[in-house]
């Protein structure tokens, strides 16, 4: 029989095969409990960093920015406490400088630690000789090195590598990195590739790739060009992986069955010329996808995307009337109460036939009881609500079409939980935040996706200003002109009080400053831990003229549309991103009034804050702000963190960098699908087994 120490290891092996029959180690306990199931889920743990070992030279040879590897006589040492570490009268940890002079030449160093525990502060006061590793900085003109490694005769001389892996787990990355050059040797030569037919292979192969970023080729043979090409192959693989989950969820949904609702060109131009205004180029264009989509007899699966006030609500009314017109039920569901409420009056006030219903948490239980029991049973048409649209309690008689706005504000199970209330249910997601095109391609591949571009006519275009402390008194003597016009302003905050870890303009203690600055003018506050009726009521008065200010968080960002509101003053800007900077500015301007929005900065935010700012000062265009907002925040998880292999830990993939590995993917899987479909069909059969990613649908 043969022994667990002899089984031979492939890349689906289980990180449990690596403790040879004894119990897994700490590491590997905590490798698989942040999810590294095998051993190729262990291989993309990659290296924070990997550079060739240098060899020992003289100082004059250390160059700024690169690894050098020195020794010498240590001719200086002064280590002192780190400021405020201590405890019961103790230092805890101390910073040291040491100065080496080369043992090659005459020329010094100086060597730079933070953080040294007391054991390490008697270490480097015996230090006589020294042999170090470490990054060349400058500093006044100087060569030093911060934290460099001191070597001693225990350090693997022979070391081809400096590689330096992530903490995992809180499992520091030199216990990783032991783990991971423990792999026998054979498992290197032989790295499973996904899909052999694609033409990213012919210039790397995976195997090679992970090859080059473990450490695993010659050092003579690593150059930073090969190093970049190997990153370039696994981003082509995590591609890979994102878009066969994206052609999987496009085929579940194409074997799905809906019904089908068609619309005759007199219907259609009956049902807009009712409307109190005409429709836009690209509100008919995306108002005729959508009817395109009704036809097919599959679940309508599209995005609207558009800027705040550009009509994406006006094409889904008309898309609802058609839906209702064969007799079926739509349901609207809204992130705010704010929201869902200026819909229902929105279509009750352009179409007064409309048998519809408000369905919020607010809502009184007889009334609740009242709605619940008229989409039971079919004469409710129209449901416009909040989150209580998908609780169980809730159920239609016929349930056709779906309406999501703002749909970055629910979850994935919110989204499906509505859709299974009808068979075959469409679906209409609409955001304000438009997405990236790079994002599109990545990521919604699996939608079909609308732009409205153009504003309805009449809007004039919002002033944007940054505003700092010394134009202060400025700004408020034109917010004072504004409102002695009859005009009303917001002022929005980051925080509803003072709080003792955040040094932030607040909303409680704004409203008594603002109500003595504004003296003659009504300031009113609203924000989230007031009860509904006393939001409403708030509302109700700034929106009938008696109140002129107010003083919010961002719970206004969506939903409240008061054409007479002008003035949008936004304090602490730097604490919001750019989508809700841009969505905050388009609550006003909505009338035939000019707006104007203020970033008030009551702090330095340094360039790059300052250069984030710029961004919502110059542009207007919600397209442009969201390609610049997703070079700032980066573009985050395509499928959560469960994806396999790749977005547990660092992911090689960027949508910025690597756009055109992205298209190359998208254009190597056309032409497979086209060729050779059958090659693709494994591994969207593995794909569908897997719920979480239907479930992103």
């Amino acid at each position: 029989m043969r022994s667990k120490t002899s089984v031979t290891l492939n890349w689906n092996s289980s990180l449990l095969e690596l403790s040879k029959g004894k119990a897994p180690s700490p590491t590997l306990s905590k490798l698989l409990e942040a999810g590294v199931s095998t051993l190729y889920d262990l291989i993309w743990i990659l290296p924070l960093r990997i550079h060739k070992m240098p060899k020992v030279m003289s100082f004059q040879h250390a160059q700024f920015d690169e690894y050098f590897k020195g020794q010498g006589k240590v001719i200086h040492v002064d280590i002192k406490p780190a400021f405020g570490r201590r405890f019961k009268n103790k230092f805890l940890l101390y910073n040291g400088i040491v100065v080496a002079q080369d043992s090659l030449s005459l020329e010094t160093i100086t060597l730079r630690w933070f953080n040294l525990y007391p054991s390490q502060k008697k270490q480097f006061e015996a230090l006589n000789e020294i042999q170090f590793l470490g990054q060349v900085q400058e500093y006044k003109a100087q060569k030093q090195i911060i934290n460099p490694q001191i070597l001693t005769e225990t350090h693997d001389q022979s070391a081809s590598y400096i590689i330096e892996y992530p903490t995992v787990n809180k499992t520091a990355g030199a216990h990783i990195k032991k783990v991971i050059h423990s792999l026998p040797a054979y498992l290197w030569k032989d790295i499973p590739q996904k899909i052999d037919e694609l033409g990213y292979n012919d210039k790397m192969t995976l195997g090679e790739a992970f090859q080059i970023l473990h450490g695993k080729t010659p050092s003579e043979e690593f150059t930073p060009e090969l190093k970049s090409q190997a990153i370039n192959r696994l981003a082509y693989e995590e591609f890979l992986e994102d878009q066969l989950k994206i052609i999987t969820r496009r085929k579940f949904l194409k074997q799905k069955v809906a019904p089908v609702f068609s619309v005759t060109a007199p219907q259609l131009k009956k049902l807009t010329s009712a409307l109190p205004f005409t429709l836009t180029a690209d509100q008919d264009k995306v108002l005729n996808q959508i009817l395109s989509d009704f036809k097919l007899g599959r679940p309508m699966m599209r995005m609207v995307q558009g800027d705040v006030g550009c009509g994406k609500t006006v094409v889904a009314l008309v898309a609802s009337q058609v839906v209702i017109n064969h007799d079926k039920q739509v349901a609207l569901m809204c992130p705010t109460e704010a929201l869902a409420l200026q819909h229902f009056e929105s279509f009750k006030e352009i179409n007064p036939d409309l048998k519809i219903d408000l369905l919020l948490g607010s809502t009184k239980a007889k009334e609740k009881r009242e709605i619940l029991s008229r989409l039971k049973n079919g004469s409710t048409q129209l449901v416009i609500g909040t989150h209580s649209l998908f609780q169980d309690s809730v159920e239609f008689q016929n349930l056709g079409l779906a309406i999501i706005d703002e749909q970055h504000k629910f979850g994935v199970e919110q989204r499906l939980r509505l859709l299974a209330k009808g068979e075959g249910c469409h679906c209409l997601i609409m955001t304000a935040t438009p997405i990236p095109r790079t994002l599109s391609l990545a990521q919604y591949g699996d939608l079909d996706i609308s732009s409205i571009k153009t504003m309805p006519a009449g809007r004039i275009p919002i002033k944007t200003r940054i505003t700092e402390k010394e134009n202060y008194s400025k700004y408020i003597e034109f917010i004072k002109r504004r409102l002695s016009m009859g005009e009303q302003a917001y002022f929005v905050f980051p925080a509803i009080e003072e709080s003792e870890v955040m040094d932030l303009s607040n909303v409680k203690e704004s409203l008594k400053k603002y109500q003595d600055v504004f003296q003659g003018f009504e300031v009113r506050a609203l924000h989230g831990q007031m009860k509904a009726d006393e939001k409403e009521a708030v509302l109700h008065e700034f929106k009938n003229l008696k109140a002129h200010v107010l003083i919010s968080t961002s719970v206004i960002e969506v939903g409240i549309n008061i054409p007479n509101a002008t003035v949008m003053s936004i304090y602490n800007p730097e604490r919001f991103g750019l989508s809700s900077l841009h969505q905050l500015r388009g609550r006003v301007g909505r009338g035939h009034k000019p707006g104007f929005c203020f970033l008030v900065l009551e702090r330095e935010i340094g360039p790059e804050g300052m250069q984030r700012l710029k961004v919502i000062e110059e542009n207007l265009d919600g397209f442009v702000i969201a390609e610049e907002d997703l070079k700032f925040r980066g573009e985050g998880d395509l499928f959560g963190v469960d994806q396999s292999g790749t977005t547990k830990f660092r992911r090689v993939a960027n949508y910025l960098t690597h756009t055109h590995i992205l298209e190359e993917v998208i254009a190597d899987l056309e032409k497979l699908q086209n060729s050779h479909p059958q090659i693709l069909e494994p591994h969207f059969t593995r794909l569908a087994l897997d719920q979480k990613i239907l479930d992103t649908i």
